[in-house]
């Protein structure tokens, strides 16, 4: 009898697919780790994008924009010259609490035609949706239309409760996120949105921090997401206090999930809370707009020991600390606040976290709530910790009015690259180089691409020097108020480090 033969090179191809996997849905895995010291990198092959239900609100209207920027590496030699992008519609259902088993269709099919589907790298898409009907979205994108690609839900009510410009990029699924910032207070409805990608079910467990430690919740056993599927959870049916800020974690027991809050607050609008970046010793906050006329910091320690952080805010002329926040200390386990008014007085900015003595490096996660406008003309957004841009990063849906990059450089002089790409309707790509300081934020209109039809999108790419992080603003006034929505820009692990195998050790026949 013959035996089994293993093939080495089998095994590499196994591992520089799963280590892609891991580049494009994972960050935070070790695979993703280890990969970093693996050479040459070559585009990853497939990307997965999970888009939440855009609202609940019959006068809601939504925009899906979908973007792969221009490749920037040669392609894998076993590529295809195509590949395929598409967002279809999932399943959507409406979660009170596990106490509460009914399951409600919210609208929506599993399956059915694509929402939105992609065909040609750095030239964008765009469909729209209109009232509460529309569903969640999860997408797939392969050959060489996965490296880089990004969706964006952009989502206009004029009416209501839930009156805002609320924004998010589509997240790519993952088993742990962390949301400072969410809220069960009176006034407030914020609902984390869990989407499935995988054809079996999802059991989530959600976690609710507050100031005074972790809060009793009525989901002991967890949450069960159904396949290709979202479920929206009402946070205040989860615990007994309402409290204004709480840490949000999610975590899945099986399976990987798409993670993101929408909030509501009464008589000041409403948006989309993205996770923070992962638990770190240090913080970026970038893009604070010039004219915020309240920002609030949220920051939550999830280790066991206490965390004593410098505050600074990098603005367009160097960094500085605001006035009675020179730092904050941060226990374990509960979450923290920090009222910080209108801190960037009249200049763009960013807020950073650093440890305030050297060698307590404990780990933290944190985002801003941001207020525009007084009284009735009040509108609200968030702006999690965020990750560097690394090698690029792009965002979709960006307008020739309204939008705003912000570029931030917290330790070292840094020059990058931004393209516009075409417009959804057409136009030519530009493309300009700019040089972030140290200790700086440049906030700035991109320039729009040339003959722009449409919305576009813009890719930061670093091109030398120290790490930087970006924001971008969008920003669509509608009878007297300024709506506005943040969103922050990330690495795309739009490549992976593979080995190169020198001979093929396939074990040979007996």
């Amino acid at each position: 009898m013959k035996p089994t033969t293993t093939s080495l090179l089998a095994a590499v191809a196994a591992l520089g697919a799963i280590t892609a996997l891991a580049a494009a849905t994972a960050p935070g895995d070790p695979v993703a780790v280890v990969e970093t010291k693996l050479t040459p990198r070559l585009p990853i092959e497939r990307s997965n994008l999970l888009c939440p239900a855009p609202s609940n609100a019959e006068v809601a209207e939504t925009t899906y924009t979908s973007f792969t920027p221009e490749p920037t590496r040669p392609p894998h030699p076993a590529r295809p010259a195509t590949g395929t992008a598409e967002l279809r519609p999932g399943t959507v259902q409406l979660v009170a609490t596990a106490a509460d088993t009914t399951k409600k269709p919210d609208g929506g099919t599993n399956g059915g035609k694509p929402v939105l589907s992609l065909t040609t790298p750095g030239k964008p898409v765009a469909a729209t949706a209109n009232g509460s009907d529309a569903p969640a979205l999860v997408g797939t994108a392969d050959g060489n239309l996965a490296p880089g690609w990004t969706a964006q839900a952009t989502t206009t009510v004029t009416a209501g409760d839930a009156r805002g410009l609320l924004g998010t990029a589509c997240t790519g699924p993952d088993t742990e996120a962390w949301f400072p910032g969410a809220s069960t207070a009176e006034g407030r409805r914020d609902y984390v949105h869990l989407t499935n990608p995988d054809d079996t079910h999802s059991v989530v467990d959600i976690e609710l921090y507050g100031k005074d430690g972790q809060l009793k919740t009525t989901l002991p056993d967890g949450l069960s997401v159904p396949a290709r599927g979202s479920a929206p959870v009402l946070l205040s049916t989860l615990t007994n206090e309402a409290l204004a800020d709480l840490t949000v974690r999610v975590t899945t027991r099986s399976g990987r999930v798409g993670a993101v809050v929408r909030t509501a607050e009464d008589a000041v609008g409403s948006d989309w809370l993205a996770a923070s970046a992962d638990p770190a010793a240090t913080a970026v906050l970038p893009g604070i707009p010039a004219d915020a006329t309240s920002v609030r910091l949220v920051v939550f320690a999830p280790g066991e020991a206490d965390a004593e952080l410098k505050v600074q805010l990098a603005g367009p002329g160097g960094s500085l600390v605001p006035a009675g926040h020179e730092t904050v200390r941060v226990k374990s386990g509960m979450t923290t606040t920090v009222d910080l008014a209108d801190v960037t007085k009249g200049e763009p900015g960013s807020l950073l976290l650093s440890p305030a003595n050297k060698g307590l490096n404990t780990p933290v996660v944190a985002a801003l709530r941001v207020v525009r406008g007084a009284k009735e003309a009040q509108e609200v957004a968030f702006i999690p910790a965020a990750e560097p841009v690394g090698d690029r990063a792009s965002v979709a849906d960006n307008r020739a009015q309204g939008t705003t990059l912000s570029l931030t450089a917290p330790t070292a002089t840094s020059k990058v690259r931004i393209t516009a790409s075409t417009g959804t309707g057409g136009g030519e790509p530009t493309v300009a180089t700019y040089t972030v300081k140290a200790g700086t934020t440049l906030a700035f209109a991109p320039p729009a691409p040339a003959g722009l039809a449409g919305s576009y999108g813009l890719t930061v790419e670093t091109v030398s020097g120290g790490p930087v992080h970006a924001a971008r603003t969008l920003a669509l006034p509608r009878r007297g108020v300024q709506m506005f929505t943040i969103q922050t820009l990330t690495d795309d692990r739009g490549t992976v480090a593979v080995p190169e195998a020198e001979r093929d050790l396939s074990v040979l026949d007996d």
